[in-house]
């Protein structure tokens, strides 16, 4: 009876956890200290810096560095003091990454699919998104309340002697995998995209540079997984939700270009 009552009470915990919401409104469950996460995204990073080559080329050094910080100073206070670290990695991964800790590596992969500085201002300013939404401590705290619920319910199968206990392990799992972890991945995917849109017009890179940008991605085979088993939307559905944000994007776009001193940050070969 005992056992029975554990789920349902470590449920309702996590509810009362999170209410915490992300700057989109929507609600989190954050259950890890932000001191704590940022001692691991240092680690993580650290450890890359020592297995991945660092690009030595200065023009593409400065080309990243002047996007990023472009966007890093129409970020919140808070993430304006924070000394970011922003590395070139030289490896052919289409791809950029931001930590907690202010890590930020962008792969010189990417530079060949963004076009321009606002294609990878689109990029860097959705990856800044994920480390101001705290996408890394929500995430961390599903994957340990999914592996707590799944411990607590195999423990009640095993005292009912279930036969069909193996079955329900399988079955469970998968469940937990398909319908909570990978919908809840591009969750934060979408909203980092919506998010990333926003700074990145404020900062005076075009929106709607964002969607050439998916364009380029999709032409280059990316999003071939089926949605329902992917951790990130396709592009199509990426190009549909960023045009539904784009009027406002643009009203921000515009008001900064009113205002002048438009970013002007020289992409260079790398």
């Amino acid at each position: 009876m005992r056992t029975k009552l554990v789920l349902p009470l470590l449920i309702a915990s996590v509810l009362l956890a999170s209410c915490t919401q992300s700057p989109t409104g929507r609600r989190q469950l954050m259950l890890f200290d932000d001191q704590k996460l940022s001692s691991l995204g240092i680690q993580t990073f650290e450890g890359m810096k020592a297995e991945v080559p660092v690009s030595k080329n200065k023009k593409v050094n400065q080309y990243v560095q002047c996007v990023a910080n472009s966007l890093l100073k129409h970020t919140d206070a808070k993430w304006q003091k924070t000394p970011w670290e922003i590395v070139v990695f030289d490896d052919d991964q289409v791809n950029a990454f931001a930590l907690p800790g202010g890590k930020m590596g962008v792969y010189t992969g990417l530079l060949l699919v963004a076009d321009n500085q606002s294609q990878l201002a689109a990029v860097i300013g959705h990856e800044i998104a994920h480390v101001i939404a705290g996408h890394s401590n929500e995430r961390l705290s599903s994957d340990q309340f999914i592996s707590t619920a799944l411990s607590v319910a195999d423990g009640a199968m095993t005292m009912a002697n279930s036969p069909y206990q193996q079955q329900m392990r399988t079955a469970f799992g998968l469940g937990a995998q398909v319908g909570i972890v990978l919908p809840f991945s591009r969750a934060h995917e979408t909203e980092a995209d919506i998010m990333g849109l926003e700074l990145m017009a404020k900062a005076g890179f075009v929106p709607a540079e964002s969607v050439k940008l998916w364009q380029n991605m999709a032409a280059k085979g990316s999003g071939s997984t089926p949605q329902l088993l992917s951790s990130h939307p396709v592009p199509d559905n990426r190009i549909k939700e960023l045009n539904k944000h784009m009027a406002v994007a643009e009203s921000y776009y515009q008001q900064r270009r009113s205002q002048g001193a438009l970013p002007n940050c020289n992409k260079a070969s790398n």
